[in-house]
């Protein structure tokens, strides 16, 4: 997104009298049903130990395992982020919420500020963002003092230790159950109302889709080791059937889905932005269109909020400020949507690709590296990308579906300013593993390309500036890969003239996308050497470390361009405009402006699409004036660098990345 939007602030017992040596043994009674056993090794071999502490609160609490494994992994997929909050303030496997605790400061990162529309027909658009007065919290932000006064745990070990954490989150469900008029039954299928309570929705329709992925969980089973290398266990439980007519019995409003354009799977509502005039015959903050009728969609752009859910509908709902189609809840994955797919919202920084695009915002912060988000909310996410793209025919892959981070600048002087949200800390693996479209290896070495694909957990490369301009931030997981001018860390990292005309050398920044490849990402390769792989890269040979034991990268087949022959280099573009000839009347023209970059003889880029030149004006409010201005010349979608670019049809030849 584009700027700060709000910032809940202010906070910080029965304890059960079942004996520990009942819960320990209760513990070791389940442990060969989850595939472990006790043994005199279990001491020194501490990775059940979570399996263990979900186990022991199961048996205290008379939770079901199974439903306190699925509600955990829905929230986190049972990581403990070493004791930092999610983007909303959850805090271990429970994501137990303490907004006031965590989210009193959060950074702002600091990226470009660029024009959201990108328009070259309008003025540039800096509205300022509104920031609503701080308001009581919502009862999803402070589950963990609720669980403190539950278990009669410390709200601060409920923030840093995991087995207090996971205490905590059964005493809520148990809770829920009991307020329900439930029995504590060993039924998982007898707790889908307290599980849709858990969720902290505040309608009925966000809490069913929450407890439905859940119930998803527990029958078709998890296991995964977590960052803390903790093995976790949930067995496949095929033949759960909840009694999903507990709902009515929460008693939570039904909100109506009337109006919005989202799969059945996901719980959405329509908040409008407003198509309004003010001021001096200005409009905002949206254009009406009528895609996919005149022109088609195709990106979907994945953006994160920089702010608060509830402040970020407040801007969505300010004629003056941009707009984007949907937001996206982290609590539990609820969608608002905005702006209908046939309009074109103001939200990626290049006209271009928001004619073609729908924006997706992402409640959380790109320069928090610990305010991780939730399982709920990447599988909301991923669901409604799915429905989109099936629907716009978009293709499932990372030149289609784009971070706002590798939309290009629409010309050499946007580049600075261009955003770089979502930025390394969203998972791109676990994402695309969820559209369905796992990064996986499709040919051998002499395929010609790789796909950015580093294991999210372990690969966790310095970056600075997340609080402080210059100093470290935490170390975390990252989507990304560091690029070196040789194959040496101690090498300089890859320049961008665009972002740096001076020359001035790139940095590890976390908003300086300079020297950085992302997940899902293509590239031609261009050497090989040892444990390192050179791709070309903004005109440029580009190092990365590829360790066999470690693979930053795997192995891909498909088309590249290259000049054609007799060419030293050709011009990459930032949008694909229509030739001069091809503006009618009364629409003026654009500019074809090539960025600073050139893509050289004997350099070779992935092929991302093949599109004709268009552009739509829209520059009144009335819309008798709008046009769709189709021209003659063809582009190419290649990854040029970081961002994607644009090369004319005709400066290339297409060929096999393995010729």
């Amino acid at each position: 997104m584009r700027g700060s939007a709000i910032d809940p602030r202010p906070l910080p017992r029965r304890r059960s009298t079942r004996s520990a040596a009942g819960v320990v043994a209760s513990a070791a009674l389940l442990l060969p049903l989850l595939g472990g056993t006790p043994s005199a090794g279990a001491a020194t071999d501490d990775t059940g130990r979570l399996q263990r502490a979900f186990a022991s609160a199961s048996a205290e609490y008379h939770v079901p395992l199974s439903v306190l494994l699925g509600v955990s992994y829905l929230q986190s997929r049972w990581d403990g982020h070493d004791g930092a909050p999610s983007v909303t303030g959850g805090y271990g496997p429970m994501h137990l919420t303490d907004a006031r605790t965590a989210l009193a400061e959060a950074p702002h990162h600091g990226e470009g500020t660029e024009d959201a529309r990108g328009d070259d027909a309008r003025a540039a658009l800096h509205p300022e963002a509104k920031v609503p007065a701080d308001s009581a919290l919502p009862a999803r932000l402070k589950t963990l003092p609720e669980a403190a006064e539950l278990t009669g745990i410390p709200a601060g070990r409920l923030r840093a230790d995991e087995s207090a954490n996971i205490a905590g989150g059964a005493a809520l469900l148990a809770a829920a159950q009991k307020k329900l008029g439930e029995p504590l039954s060993a039924d998982p299928a007898a707790w889908y109302g307290a599980v849709a309570r858990f969720s902290g929705a505040d309608d009925s329709a966000t809490a069913a889709a929450y407890a439905d992925d859940v119930y998803n969980v527990i029958r078709s089973g998890e296991r995964r080791t977590t960052d803390t290398g903790q093995r976790v266990v949930l067995a496949a439980r095929p033949g759960v059937a909840p009694r999903t007519a507990q709902l009515a019995r929460t008693a939570l409003p039904h909100r109506s889905a009337k109006g919005t354009e989202c799969p059945a799977t996901v719980s959405c509502e329509w908040i409008p932005a407003p198509y309004e005039e003010f001021g001096g015959d200005d409009y905002g903050n949206h254009d009406l269109g009528d895609r996919p009728k005149t022109q088609s969609i195709r990106y979907i752009v994945i953006h994160d909020t920089e702010g608060r859910w509830d402040g970020v509908l407040n801007l969505i709902q300010d004629p003056t400020y941009v707009s984007w189609n949907y937001t996206l809840r982290s609590t539990d994955g609820h969608i608002a949507q905005h702006v209908k797919a046939k309009d074109v919202a103001w939200h990626a920084g290049n006209w271009y690709i928001n004619a073609k695009s729908i924006g997706l915002e992402h409640e959380g912060f790109l320069a928090s590296p610990d305010a991780w988000y939730t399982e709920a909310m990447y599988r909301s996410s991923a669901r409604l990308v799915k429905y989109l793209a099936n629907k716009y025919g978009i293709p499932l892959d990372r030149q289609h579906i784009l971070g706002h981070d590798t939309v290009p600048g629409p010309t050499t002087s946007n580049i600075p300013d261009m955003h770089t949200d979502p930025g390394p800390y969203w998972d791109w693996r676990h994402y695309f593993k969820l559209l369905g479209r796992p990064f996986e290896p499709s040919a051998g070495k002499n395929g010609g390309l790789v796909t950015i694909r580093p294991d999210y957990a372990a690969n966790r490369p310095e970056y600075t500036g997340c609080v402080t301009s210059g100093q470290p931030c935490a170390a975390h997981g990252s989507s990304e890969v560091r690029l070196y001018s040789q194959p040496a860390t101690s090498s300089p990292l890859i320049n961008d003239i665009g972002l740096r005309p001076d020359g001035s050398p790139s940095t590890i920044d976390v908003n300086d996308v300079a020297s950085r490849v992302e997940t899902g990402q293509q590239y031609a390769v261009a050497d090989r050497r040892g444990d390192w792989t050179a791709i070309w890269y903004l005109g440029q040979k580009a190092w990365f470390q590829n360790q066999a034991k470690k693979p930053a990268a795997v192995n891909a087949a498909g088309t590249v361009v290259t000049p054609k022959a007799g060419l030293d280099s050709v011009p990459v573009y930032g949008r694909a405009y229509p030739e001069k000839g091809a503006y009618p009347a009364g629409v003026p023209v654009q500019a074809v402006a090539p960025l600073p970059y050139k893509l050289l003889a004997g350099q070779k880029y992935v092929v991302g699409d093949l599109q004709p030149s268009e552009y739509y004006y829209s520059a009144t409010f009335t819309t008798e004036s709008h046009r769709v201005v189709v021209g003659k010349d063809m582009y190419y979608q290649i990854q040029f660098g970081h961002r994607v670019a644009f090369v004319r049809a005709a400066d290339v030849r297409v060929e096999p990345s393995s010729r």
